[in-house]
């Protein structure tokens, strides 16, 4: 039997993590980003409401930006603490400037949701800008304050 590797992102010690942008692996040309919104493991998660509606609206503006052909993938983590952003050949401070951007332009989102329609999405009831943006205030105050950038705490 072949023994099973452990992946990278179970190699950093979730008790010493804040909320902050991290870069959890690189891949040749691609880096994920670790867009943490919450400390792990301290009951404060956020629900599936919150996760979808800051999902989509973060998804489709950044897939706007200025970046937009570099994106690979963004995405909610199981855990309930944070997103993962893909990108593609971006130096790492481009990508910090575009995750504040983008939370900024969500913050003065007017209208709906994108993508909120029975057509577009598989759960389009379960979306509410209000929890988006209250989301996104709370990351960008905690990216702001927050002079670590791009490597894990180790304490």
């Amino acid at each position: 039997m072949k023994s099973i590797s452990r992946i990278a992102s179970f190699s950093v010690n979730h008790d010493y993590i804040t909320p902050g942008i991290y870069i959890s692996r690189v891949d040749g040309d691609i880096t994920t980003f670790d867009l943490r919104t919450r400390k792990p493991n301290c009951d404060d998660y956020m629900d599936n409401l919150t996760m979808h509606s800051v999902e989509h609206m973060f998804a489709t503006y950044v897939r706007n930006s200025e970046i937009s052909n570099k994106v690979i993938y963004f995405g909610p983590m199981g855990c309930q603490t944070g997103f993962y952003l893909l990108t593609r050949d971006v130096e790492k401070e481009k990508v910090y400037d575009v995750v504040i951007s983008t939370l900024e332009q969500i913050i003065s989102h007017e209208g709906e949701i994108f993508g909120k329609v029975r057509e577009e999405c598989g759960n389009y009831l379960n979306l509410d800008l209000d929890a988006a943006k209250f989301e996104c205030k709370r990351y960008l105050s905690d990216l702001k304050s927050n002079p670590n950038r791009f490597n894990y705490p180790t304490k």
